[in-house]
């Protein structure tokens, strides 16, 4: 029995169990199907997923799996269970922590079956995105209150929500920035994961997108809005590291069709290599772990295409990872909250 301990749940989107076809085509099945995912009717969402989605894209998604899998398996795997062990030596007996994934293994329902049997005293839940949207944090939340709702003693909960503001997240990045030389660069993109514009719109929807303030200023109803909070996580970025406005640009990547956060990260490339930029250098905030969309998409992907269109160097900056201030980011979030 662990009643006087605090279980902490550490939650990333997932990986396929293996590079292999049948793998990757039951993790896209399940995390496509996800209706925060793809917010679309039930079988309007069952008939372009099943029937049309994963099976066009899960062939060439195990080909890019296969070039991401290394000597460790998934990177995002292999970097989380770094960072639950050393999260576990820094945090001590008082907390155990464990790694879940929303989709695939080790699932968040399989690891709350292991937390009910031990009957914890608390429970904090830390989805692993520094920036709140519903598709990723509130699909988390999701699953986790349907699943600890049929417990007959559901014990104390503390839900971490975002923390892209958090004074070590953003120092963290900054050291993984510094490592390169921003003067050598003509150019900075900050690279976030992309969502349907209509996301965006439900948390304001009142408000037309290209009227929008969220890319000035932090709104007061901005507080959820993953638009406001990546423009903000820019913001505070640029500041930490005395990057002038005039050099970067902000930009989403992983779109699934052009009605999408804008700008697309691929066409700002272009765009920048056809002005007569040379060396671009690419971080992406919206990850605390290499994976797919960094490594592949950004690093071998957006490379090629920057130096096809004109460009010179696009280098990538190294995600968070088990870097040494970024567990103590997560040791102290997890302090204040627990």
């Amino acid at each position: 029995m662990c009643e006087n301990k605090k279980a902490v749940i550490l939650v990333n989107v997932g990986s396929p169990d293996q590079p292999k076809l049948q793998s990757v085509r039951r993790f896209l099945f399940e995390f496509l199907n996800d209706s925060r995912v793809i917010d679309l009717p039930f079988l309007l969402r069952k008939f372009l997923v099943n029937l049309i989605i994963v099976p066009l894209r899960a062939r060439k998604s195990t080909s890019l799996y296969k070039q991401l899998w290394n000597e460790n398996g998934s990177p995002l795997k292999h970097y989380q269970e770094k960072v639950k062990n050393r999260l576990s030596d820094i945090l001590g007996d008082e907390y155990v922590i464990y790694s879940a994934m929303r989709y695939k293994n080790p699932h968040l329902l399989y690891v709350l079956k292991e937390i009910k049997n031990k009957k914890f005293g608390e429970i904090v839940l830390l989805p692993l995105y520094p920036q709140y949207a519903s598709s990723t944090t509130g699909s988390v939340y999701e699953m986790f209150m349907k699943e600890v709702q049929k417990w007959e003693v559901i014990p104390k909960i503390h839900l971490i929500d975002q923390f892209y503001n958090h004074p070590l997240f953003i120092e963290a990045f900054a050291e993984r920035v510094r490592k390169h030389n921003i003067e050598e660069y003509d150019h900075i993109i900050f690279s976030y994961h992309g969502l349907p514009d209509r996301q965006i719109r439900k948390i304001h929807p009142e408000t037309d997108l290209k009227q929008c303030l969220c890319e000035k200023q932090m709104p007061d109803f901005g507080r959820y809005c993953y638009k406001a909070t990546c423009y903000e996580t820019t913001r505070l970025l640029a500041d930490k590291l005395n990057i002038p406005e005039e050099k970067y640009t902000i930009s989403f990547q992983s779109r699934l069709s052009k009605k999408w956060l804008s700008p697309f990260t691929n066409q700002v490339l272009i765009e920048k290599a056809q002005q007569g930029v040379k060396n671009i250098l690419v971080l992406a905030p919206a990850f605390v772990a290499d994976c797919l969309e960094t490594i592949i998409e950004i690093g071998i992907e957006y490379k090629k295409l920057f130096v096809q269109s004109g460009g010179q160097k696009l280098d990538l900056v190294d995600s968070l990872n088990d870097s040494e201030t970024w567990i103590k980011g997560l040791s102290d979030i997890i302090r204040n909250k627990a």
